[in-house]
């Protein structure tokens, strides 16, 4: 049974949500404020956790960004706010996902399913290999460990995930609608934004932007050199 946290501080969106999980099986717990959220997120441990951003206390930008320095937890976003700006913050601070209010229960749960699916079965492609290595690039895909000029990084699943789609397609063009598809799922019908700033991160940390080229109009393409 995948156990989920909802953390928000209006009580009708914590009755609503819940009365929609917990008929598809799932443990729920709630928290109605940021402290209280990040002490449940730290002890219940769910499998996934769906956060609204205006929270009394710690607000859930701060609540995540503390709580990405100790967990790798699958973050669902709530938020009223329609600004770009303030979306592109929640996923830069580690959020795999968002939902603006009002949303549709429905698709909420379709995206909580899509996210648990993805986590139990893996984004990969099934790729053979356990281990890509390129010039400066190493992947080890069971170990799940990425080295940039035998320097490991710290990835995200969701970032190791994208960075092992365009590594196994070296030298092709994969468009956002294929890095999602093979990503986030093909149940995925969220915003194509997620894959630019997920990216963006991964550019970051790999140290080099040139590794992953974009090609406008198309999608992106993993550069470096196969040995």
């Amino acid at each position: 049974m995948a156990k989920i946290l909802v953390i928000d501080d209006e009580p009708s969106i914590i009755k609503l949500v819940s009365a929609y999980l917990k008929p598809e099986g799932y443990e729920v717990y709630t928290a109605a404020d940021g402290n209280a959220g990040l002490k449940a997120a730290r002890t219940f441990k769910p499998d996934l956790i769906i956060l609204d951003l205006m929270l009394p206390g710690i607000d859930g930008i701060e609540l995540l960004s503390r709580l990405r320095r100790e967990s790798d937890v699958y973050v669902i976003m709530l938020t009223a706010r329609t600004e770009e700006t303030d979306k592109v913050i929640g996923l830069s601070v580690g959020a795999d996902d968002y939902v603006t209010k009002p949303f549709s229960p429905r698709e909420l749960v379709a995206r909580v399913k899509a996210a648990l699916r993805r986590l139990k079965t893996g984004a990969g492609s099934g790729v053979e290999r356990s281990v890509l290595s390129f010039k400066r690039v190493h992947i080890d895909v069971g170990a799940h460990i990425v080295s940039v000029d035998e320097t490991p990084i710290e990835l995200t699943s969701i970032e190791f995930d994208l960075l092992l789609a365009l590594a196994e397609n070296h030298g092709r063009v994969l468009s956002r609608e294929q890095l999602l598809e093979k990503v986030w799922g093909s149940e995925y019908f969220g915003e194509i934004r997620v894959v630019d700033v997920h990216l963006g991160h991964v550019r970051q940390k790999l140290g080099d932007e040139s590794l992953i080229a974009t090609v406008r109009g198309v999608g992106y393409r993993f550069e470096d050199e196969a040995v």
